[in-house]
């Protein structure tokens, strides 16, 4: 029987200087890739991931950063392997990778449609000081009763991003994110800490971003999957352009299900494999599976993610 393996792209947040240095110092085709990248968008890749910049934090160049690197990893590993996905999954913008891997998505029209993205969602952020903060140790239903409570207060704060049990991320109005912190650890949080990010992500926010991105993806996607994709918004698997037109949009405005996908998919696999720079999944998912989880995030971790396969 052949290995069931599940394909892992992570978000926003996975970004450093120097990311995918050793695929573009070591391999011809991540060099191509990266020109091409290049190219197509009019962003100086080179510059953005190996140079000290201002840029990679922005999210019109944190996302196609992220999604190039993510790629980068995934073609160099099939590439070296005849291992093909039983499913793919993203975290937030990962889920566009995983469309790469899933055959949904050429990899340079990805790059060009998530930096369109990461526009977008700037552009429906620009008026107002958003923001996004991550709460420790409090079940989901304390958060969203606060969340919910707030609102109805006047405060403008979503629960959005499911990680993992006792970890989930509140996005709203930056000043109005601040008035929730201490309310968060008072019902009983370890921590409530407000994120470097410049986006208010899955919330209704980003309404305004919508259209236009399902306008690109309706030139962009193709109606061919090698493997299912796991939406971040129903947390179940989906194989056709049709779907996906309904479902990408609506995951900029509705809350990332990522451990609901976990938990709905691992009795499916035998292991994981992350790929992209560093293994922000691997954490995640450390009490959601005992299976094995490797990442790819450079040329050392992919030679050894490939001989470690081949044990299983």
């Amino acid at each position: 029987m052949s290995i069931r393996c599940a394909f892992l792209f992570s978000g926003q947040g996975s970004q450093s200087k120097g990311m995918g240095e050793d695929f573009f110092n070591n391999s011809d085709i991540a060099k191509q890739m990266l020109d091409d990248a290049s190219k197509r968008t009019g962003i100086d890749f080179k510059n953005l991931l190996f140079e000290d910049n201002d840029n990679l934090g922005q999210t019109e160049f944190t996302q196609p950063a992220i999604l190039l690197v993510g790629a980068m990893a995934h073609k160099l590993f099939t590439d070296a392997t005849n291992i093909t996905p039983i499913l793919t999954m993203g975290h937030s913008l990962g889920e566009f990778t995983a469309l790469v891997a899933s055959g949904a998505l050429y990899a340079i029209d990805a790059v060009e449609l998530v930096n369109l993205r990461g526009k977008l969602m700037a552009d429906a952020c620009s008026k107002q000081e958003v923001g996004m903060m991550v709460s420790l140790g409090l079940s989901d239903e304390a958060v969203e009763e606060l969340c919910a409570t707030q609102r109805e207060a006047g405060l403008q704060v979503w629960a959005v991003n499911y990680n993992a049990d006792g970890q989930i991320v509140i996005a709203g109005i930056k000043k109005d994110l601040e008035l929730l912190a201490p309310m968060v650890k008072e019902a009983g949080a370890k921590r409530a800490m407000l994120l470097d990010m410049s986006v208010a992500s899955h919330c209704p926010l980003l309404e305004s971003a919508s259209a236009p991105l399902e306008a690109k993806l309706k030139d962009m996607l193709k109606d061919t999957f090698i493997a299912p994709v796991i939406s971040n918004v129903t947390a179940k698997a989906y194989s056709t352009k049709e779907e996906a037109l309904d479902l990408l949009p609506q995951q900029l405005v509705k809350p990332v299900l990522y451990k609901q996908s976990m938990a709905n998919i691992d009795d499916e696999v035998d292991c994981y494999i992350e790929f992209g720079n560093g293994n922000v999944l691997k954490g995640l998912n450390r009490k959601a599976t005992k299976k094995p989880h490797f990442n790819i995030s450079d040329m050392a971790s992919l030679e050894a993610t490939i001989s470690a396969i081949g044990e299983l």
